[in-house]
């Protein structure tokens, strides 16, 4: 097939070195990274920052003088050329996007000078590996699995590892879905779940980090005062029952010390604490490393390691060495330091605790090995309550009856009760960290390869390591050591220390450091998370926070991150820490997991993610399963956060910036309305299910502002926020011609309608002529079934006015047209007086004038009106009209059980109207409406006739030219017909047109008028004397609207009998039904 190519000499490719569609030097433009000053195009939006629109950096001049791409010249102001495109996706770099989405970096992206980038091992999987290894294997997996045993100890670990790893996967998705902005977790929530869910989450995430800093600087003091230096004690127990509270409040001395140096190095420069990661990492690696040598050497040399048990109670070694009653020295038997702790003196006669002397001490062996069998043993849980005795299962011993725990004696007791649950959530923190690679997004050389690669490898080595450890301490250790929490029995010394080869000082050394490591890491992450949410401006009462230093660094963020992490410290147990966190990032695990489904189910174009190892099922399942683990942990923290992030949210909804991400929710309300409208029926609703849908005709004036704001005011009042409002306009002329001026009368429409707070549509229409456009709107405004049965227009107060002549016109042609739409019609006469939303009425009418039945319409507009604050202290009076033959009285009775069926309370009164002689009034009214009706037909006709004549008059000069210039040029065979006026014709017409003219006019004197018009007006001067007598101080008067005439020959006299029956009163609405019932009195 034929194609067209352009060739580039070489010549030239060789003097300028680069393409055409690269940045010139040489190029005459704006500066480079400029923008030039002119409105974005298009909606009137800010486009986003991106190499493919509205980024076009070519010479102009060059690409015109392509003459084969002269077609797309006007294209090519805001989009670029194909090659231009390309060349800019050639050199595109992830621009580190930071807490703004798209900050002003283009120049210093261009200059920069490409540092080394990391890859999947350094960059992601280390990191993670750092952040999920930490305190609780340490401190808590030993203390876990003696208490849950090994079976449920592997199910809290399977149950948590599943959870991580389906999140991951869900965030690999989302993570290689495009380019990876800087910034984590909180980008890929609220760029997928948009603002209002993205600011929650993030918050959330941010304090779980936080708490997460104070569990691990609450592990850094426990290994400190537990297992290095016990004398660093400050407060000191005056008795063994207030040990536990005494190293509470050691914690929290020792702790803020901690926080507050901690907060000042990374204060002075992160730089330090980057550099200080690979040595904290070093020290988990060797931890890890010297756990696995231990289990190995106990296969065949196990350590000594003697525990004491009395009976079957384990004893605490602290304060004793000997493990027996007596011991034989120089062939005399002589009392123990043991015995001295249970017995009342040193003498072998002394009087003893009853357990004590029924039991005898025993010891055993606290690490017995691989090869020893202990695993069966320790397979089952052993659940206590607070303060029960370590025992070991299968050791006979002598109960002693209602015994009396003495205080003071060495035993090992449990400090806190223990179940399944809470063992969960102190577990769960420990397979957190999984976010720390998208965390260093923008400094990896391939994000979208590196990230799921990297999580994945992580999760499933750190997996291994807990099962696998899982099943070695009860393979290796004896159960009451297991479930001796702080090593009590091992005299102090740290459970997993013991197991580990060569020394039990790597473990302690090794963890100090690693949570030391750990703590610094939460304190330089969350204030850059705050920082972050506070820069994205949807939360205004954070903006302080996302300032800093010069060099961008939180301070202030890290104050607060500090004030926050201070009240965890201030709790002091681990263990009552560690479920708070649990909860906040469960939390964000649970999103991270909705996000990817809810894109998913959507199949939104945009969804294409590089890591096709994905499914909904299994986003779904780990949303699921995040949820299940929140309530299986701890079901009021989990209220508690979940009520937390439920007020962030109604926060940023009402209060914050509105953004506009592209996100998944707004997906899902599209494609939920969509299935919505689907659904709807489009037939008639059910009465009971009928309510109001509003079309709001604004009038526009000059400027394109609204004239009658209270028409919307009315419209909120009136709608309540319920139910469909569409509020439409009209602008006379061309959509090409008037775009502009329609932009800006939509804003001005929408600011009104966010003042007036009227929630609805605004939809504006551009037509040649008022009449046809507002014809448009009528019919073709809304959709679907979601479209509206009632119009709320303004009463032309214009109508008589000589310069407006067509007013009346298009209203009575509105009036037909929402007849033949079969839709209600509500006119607001004297709309300028009506309330606003901000006045109330304390006291007043709503009087209904029922004439003729509409459906009920007339009933229900007051009970909607007084649902509203203006309206509801008004009581609502309805006014019906008896003839001469109706009987009032029964007539008033019914109209009670009516409006008792109805549930609508409100006073009734009948009014009689009493037949009599149409007054002089009446009759010279009408024949003054006539009169006044045939002289505008008659202006109208002599305006018709004036023009006429001057086209006769133009259509004689063109012919006499046409003369003169055929005489002088060749005859040709003529084209038209060209018609000749005399001297006579002329003067004929206009006599003619003059004495009809007159005659016109004198009949205006001798007209009498139709006996029609006489008996209407009659009519409507009779009611509303009657109206005026009954309901002139009423706050609000509804009445039937009478229908227009079936002739077009009687429209003014139309308008003329509406305003007589309306005059003199305040606020009236016109009332004209769809034809209807709109009410019932059934259930």
């Amino acid at each position: 097939m034929p194609t067209n190519f352009t060739v580039v000499p070489v010549e030239a490719r060789a003097d300028g070195g680069q393409d055409e569609a690269a940045e010139g030097t040489e190029a005459p433009g704006p500066p480079e990274g400029r923008e030039p000053d002119c409105p974005s195009p298009g909606d009137g939006h800010p486009r986003e920052s991106s190499p493919f629109i509205n980024n076009v950096e070519v010479d102009r001049e060059s690409v015109f003088e392509r003459k084969n791409m002269a077609l797309f010249e006007e294209e090519m102001d805001s989009n670029p050329m194909v090659s231009s495109l390309l060349n800019k996706l050639a050199n595109y770099t992830n621009l580190s996007q930071g807490a703004v989405e798209h900050e002003e970096g283009e120049d210093s992206r261009r200059h920069e000078v490409k540092g080394p980038r990391m890859g999947t091992f350094i960059g992601v999987y280390l990191p993670c590996l750092q952040n999920i290894l930490g305190v609780i294997l340490f401190l808590r997996l030993t203390w876990i699995v003696g208490v849950a045993g090994v079976l449920e100890s592997f199910l809290i670990v399977s149950m948590c590892c599943t959870c991580t790893m389906l999140t991951a996967i869900s965030m690999s998705a989302i993570a290689t879905n495009g380019v990876v902005p800087a910034g984590g977790s909180y980008y890929m929530i609220s760029r997928s779940l948009g603002p209002e869910f993205g600011g929650a989450v993030g918050l959330c995430f941010y304090l779980g980090t936080t708490f997460a800093g104070a569990m691990y600087i609450l592990g850094t003091i426990e290994i400190f005062l537990t297992y290095i230096s016990p004398s660093a004690s400050i407060i000191q127990a005056e008795m063994v029952d207030g040990e536990a509270a005494a190293l509470l409040h050691n914690m929290r001395v020792y702790g803020t010390c901690t926080l507050v140096f901690m907060a000042m190095v990374v204060f002075v420069g992160v730089k330090y604490v980057n550099k200080l990661a690979l040595v904290f990492l070093a020290c988990v690696v060797l931890s890890i490393l010297a756990i696995y040598a231990g289990v190995i050497k106990t296969a065949f040399d196990p350590p000594d390691i003697p525990v004491c048990l009395l009976g079957n109670r384990t004893l605490s070694r602290r304060s004793f060495d000997i493990c027996a009653k007596v011991s034989t020295v120089n062939n005399s038997t002589t009392t123990t330091a043991l015995w001295g702790l249970f017995c009342n003196s040193s003498m072998p006669s002394a009087s003893c605790d009853e357990y004590f002397a029924q039991n005898n001490v025993t010891e055993i062996q606290g690490i017995p090995g691989v090869a020893s069998g202990v695993l069966l043993d320790n397979l089952w849980s052993t659940y206590a309550d607070k303060g029960a005795f370590v025992e070991k299962k299968g050791v006979s011993s002598v109960p002693v009856p209602e015994e009396s725990r003495a205080s003071g004696l060495p035993y090992v007791l449990t400090d806190i009760m223990t179940y399944f649950t809470m063992l969960l959530g102190i577990y769960f923190p420990s397979v957190t960290g999984i976010m720390a690679g998208s965390n260093r997004s923008g400094d990896l050389k391939d994000a979208q390869k590196s990230i799921p690669t990297g999580t994945i490898m992580a999760i499933v080595t750190t997996s291994f390591i807990y099962l696998s450890c899982i099943v070695l301490f009860g393979a290796c250790i004896e159960g009451v050591i297991l479930r001796d929490k702080f090593g009590e029995a091992l005299q102090g010394n740290l459970v997993i220390g013991m197991l580990a080869w060569p020394s039990p000082w790597v473990i302690v050394i090794g963890s100090f450091f690693s949570t030391c490591g750990a703590g610094l890491q939460s304190l330089t992450g969350a204030p850059r998370l705050l920082q972050a949410i506070a820069r994205d401006g949807i939360i205004p009462f954070l903006q302080v926070f996302g300032h800093g230093k010069a060099n961008g660094e939180p301070t202030w963020a890290l104050l607060l991150t500090a004030l926050i992490c201070e009240t965890g410290i201030l709790i002091a147990s681990l263990d009552s820490v560690a479920p708070i966190l649990s909860m906040f990032f469960l939390m964000c695990y649970m999103f991270v997991n909705l996000a990817c489904a809810v894109q998913t189910l959507l199949r939104t174009p945009n969804w294409r993610p590089r890591f096709k190892y994905y499914h909904w099922t299994l986003s779904f399942l780990g949303m699921s399963l995040c949820l299940a683990l929140m309530f299986i942990c701890s079901w009021y923290y989990a209220l508690c956060a979940m009520l937390i992030a439920g007020c962030i949210y109604k926060y940023i909804e009402y209060r914050g910036a509105e953004k506009e991400w592209g996100d998944g929710i707004r997906g899902l309300s599209l494609n939920a309305a969509r299935y919505a409208l689907l659904h709807v029926e489009q037939s008639t609703p059910h009465t009971k299910n009928w309510r109001p849908q509003v079309l709001v005709m604004l009038n526009l004036d000059a400027e394109q502002h609204v004239k009658h704001p209270r028409l919307l005011s009315f419209t909120t009042q009136l709608k309540a926020g319920k139910g469909l409002t569409i509020v439409g306009s009209v602008l006379e002329g061309t959509y090409l011609d008037k775009r502009v001026e329609a932009q800006q009368a939509e804003e001005n429409i929408r600011s009104l309608m966010g003042a007036e707070k009227t929630k609805g549509f605004c939809q504006l229409v551009v037509s040649s002529n008022l009449r046809d456009g507002m014809s448009h709107l009528i019919q073709s405004a809304g959709l679907g079934g979601m479209k509206h049965n009632t119009v709320l227009m303004a009463w032309p107060a214009s109508w008589k006015q000589e310069d407006n002549p067509f007013s009346w016109k298009n209203f009575v042609d509105t009036v037909r047209d929402t007849t033949a739409a079969h839709q209600a019609l509500l006119v607001a006469k004297n709309v300028d007086l009506f309330p606003q939303n901000q006045e109330r009425f304390s006291d007043g009418n709503i009087d209904v004038w029922w004439i003729v039945h509409d459906g009920g319409l007339l009933m229900l507009l007051p009970f909607l009106l007084r649902q509203h604050k203006v309206w509801r202290k008004c009581r609502m009076r309805i006014f019906t009209v008896a003839q001469v033959d109706d009987n009032s009285i029964q007539m008033k009775k019914d109209l009670q059980v009516f409006l008792y069926h109805l549930r609508i309370s409100a006073e009734v009164e009948v009014v009689e109207m009493v037949e009599n002689d149409i007054s002089a009034f009446t009759y010279e009214k009408t024949l003054m409406m006539e009169q006044r009706s045939q002289m505008l037909k008659q202006m109208q006709l002599s305006k018709t006739e004036r023009e006429r004549e001057a086209q006769l008059i133009h259509d004689r000069n063109t012919a006499s030219h046409s003369a003169v210039a055929s005489r002088t040029r060749a005859p040709s065979t003529p084209d038209r017909v060209q018609m000749t006026w005399t001297k006579e014709k002329l003067i004929a017409e206009k006599s003619k047109n003059r004495e009809s003219g007159v005659s016109g006019f004198k009949d205006l004197f001798t007209l009498k008028p139709n006996q029609g018009n006489v008996r209407r007006m009659h009519t409507a001067v009779k009611l509303n004397g009657v109206l005026l007598t009954k309901s002139q101080d009423a706050q609000l008067v509804l009445l039937n609207m009478p229908g227009p005439p079936k002739s077009r020959q009687g429209d003014e006299n139309y308008m003329e009998f509406l305003e007589v029956l309306t005059e003199g009163l305040n606020r009236v609405l016109l009332v004209r039904g769809s034809g209807r019932e709109v009410i019932t009195i059934y259930s």
